[in-house]
């Protein structure tokens, strides 16, 4: 016979996260997922791995709107101007931490208007070279620089990626002046140096993963805290003697402010399940990612932690968005 007792204690036992899943009637229709890139990129591929799992655990389709612009400027408005009901959720890189300190104004406050949920995975920031370069550890790459009286130039993807502050904490530390090119975006950056035109460049591991095993490009050194499972054999700038900080560019899901913490808790408890899968891990591995798996408090205090880094960056290396 059931009774009140055994109902209460059955409760009890219950995991905390069961109980705010059967409080919580959400999700009770589709769910938005915004993301500030385009289709094919680093961000776009976390969104598109956890879509139908996520669906099908949450009963809801998953709608991919990829709204790309301004360092995904665009998207964030969009997730900041939106009802906190769990509905519209946000796919966000690591520019989302680092806009505030190289633009001027920004149309919402990267604190105040978001909630963090959860870190998904993150894609080392790596120093690569061509194919053809003399230069085969960093050490010989330093020494050349500082034989460069006019500054040996670096490419990124652009004024305040985060190639760009990977590079200017490299160059404090190997003591080298440097000429930074900015692109538009990781291909041409990256197609300078396999052509020679360019030395070098810090790029996402994840941007530049099909040039390295192709033999294109020659990676130096991991600009992360830990060698990549991709990359057998090459050392962190650590180990390399030049550590700088982990610069390494994060994707991770944020809601809108005032987001309820069932949800909150319940899309972080899911997404983490779903990074055990071992499909899904083998995929973001072979693609040049690192698993972070991020609770809400650990991702919200990242993200401070990077806004006070970056803007110390910035405002000494003069990094500037208008």
């Amino acid at each position: 016979m059931i009774t009140r007792r055994t109902l209460a204690l059955t409760a009890a036992s219950l995991p905390t996260a069961t109980i705010a899943r059967a409080q919580a009637p959400w999700p009770e229709k589709p769910v938005r997922l915004i993301i500030g890139y385009p289709a094919g990129g680093p961000t776009d591929l976390g969104g598109r791995l956890l879509q139908d799992p996520l669906g099908r655990l949450w009963g809801q389709p998953i709608v991919i709107e990829n709204r790309a612009g301004a360092s995904q400027v665009i998207a964030s408005e969009a997730v900041a101007r939106s009802p906190a009901d769990g509905y519209t959720i946000f796919l966000a890189a690591s520019t989302h931490a680092s806009n505030a300190a190289v633009y001027a104004r920004l149309p919402y406050d990267t604190l105040a208007d978001f909630t963090p949920i959860v870190n998904i995975y993150a894609s080392p920031t790596v120093l690569f070279v061509g194919r053809d370069s003399p230069y085969r550890t960093v050490a010989q790459l330093v020494d050349a620089a500082k034989r460069d009286a006019g500054g040996m130039a670096f490419s990124s993807s652009g004024n305040g990626s985060s190639g760009h502050f990977a590079l200017e904490m490299f160059r404090r530390k190997a003591g080298i002046e440097v000429t930074h090119v900015a692109f538009r975006g990781g291909a041409p950056a990256l197609q300078e140096v396999v052509a020679g035109r360019v030395p070098a460049t810090f790029s996402t591991l994840s941007g530049a993963i099909g040039l390295a095993r192709d033999g294109s490009l020659r990676a130096l050194a991991i600009g992360g805290p830990d060698r990549v499972e991709v990359l057998p054999g090459i050392p962190t700038l650590g180990e390399a003697g030049f550590e700088i900080p982990d610069t390494s560019p994060w994707y991770g899901i944020i809601g809108p402010k005032g987001l309820p913490r069932p949800i909150v808790d319940r899309i972080a408890a899911d997404v983490q399940g779903l990074l055990h899968d071992a499909t899904i891990k083998r995929r973001i591995v072979d693609a040049g990612g690192v698993i972070i798996a991020e609770g809400p408090d650990a991702f919200d205090a990242r993200i401070r932690r990077e806004l006070q880094e970056n803007a110390v960056i910035a405002r000494e290396a003069g990094i500037r968005v208008e």
